[in-house]
């Protein structure tokens, strides 16, 4: 199984899950290819599982990053607003920025990593430096501190939005900020019970679908004072 593989390096990794059917697409394989996540992840950046990073926090498996790139790839297109809620160590934001700039430049596009753990914020950034630098002085991408269960309404509405926390039933906030046409996944479900990987479109008339992925296993979107 994908989840089981140990890549020699960030290439290797890449091509087990092309191998393994877990990425679909040459545009999702370039975005990871050109994100190491040795920058991202401290211990066993190319093991597919989930590692810790600090702070009481783990980085997702690599699978499911690139899950969430094929779901939402739709949605990545130059000049899109993104909401990447829990964006950690930076990892995945790096990888959404890389998707949509590959696309095009558009100096409307905003890539946004809304993280609650100050510490986080600053290691994310940190990170995205390591890699590289022009990712934040574009201007097209920022990380944020604050609680993602609310969203960043300030830049919404967004075409995509990636929840890397469980919440515990309908996210209805991040939803009001999904764009006519958008795409919002987010684990769904309680702290060590029953978790689905949920996805929810808004068409152009703002009806909301909701289809259900996976079962899956997060720890809980919560802020610092939950």
């Amino acid at each position: 199984m994908a989840w089981r593989s140990v890549g020699a390096n960030n290439a290797d990794l890449i091509r087990q899950l092309r191998d393994y059917g877990v990425i679909a697409t040459d545009s999702v394989a370039n975005a990871m290819l050109a994100t190491d996540r040795k920058h991202y992840s401290p211990r066993n950046p190319y093991m597919d599982a989930p590692q810790p990073i600090g702070g009481g926090v783990t980085i997702s498996a690599p699978h499911m990053h690139a899950f969430a790139l094929e779901y939402l790839r739709d949605q990545l297109k130059p000049g899109a607003h993104v909401l990447d809620v829990g964006s950690g160590s930076g990892y995945l934001t790096a990888c959404f920025y890389r998707y949509v700039k590959a696309k095009g430049e558009n100096a409307n596009t905003r890539i946004v990593g809304i993280e609650h753990q100050a510490s986080l914020v600053q290691m994310s950034k940190t990170n995205l430096n390591a890699d590289d630098s022009s990712m934040l002085e574009s201007g097209n991408m920022l990380i944020v501190e604050g609680d993602g269960r609310k969203g960043h309404p300030a830049l919404a509405p967004y075409d995509a939005i990636h929840v890397g926390a469980a919440a515990p039933d309908t996210p209805t906030e991040l939803i009001n900020q999904l764009a006519n046409g958008g795409r919002l996944i987010v684990p769904v479900g309680p702290e060590g019970g029953t978790q689905y990987m949920q996805q929810y479109d808004k068409d152009a008339n703002g009806k909301v679908q909701m289809t259900r992925l996976m079962g899956v296993m997060y720890v809980p979107l919560t802020d610092l004072r939950s």
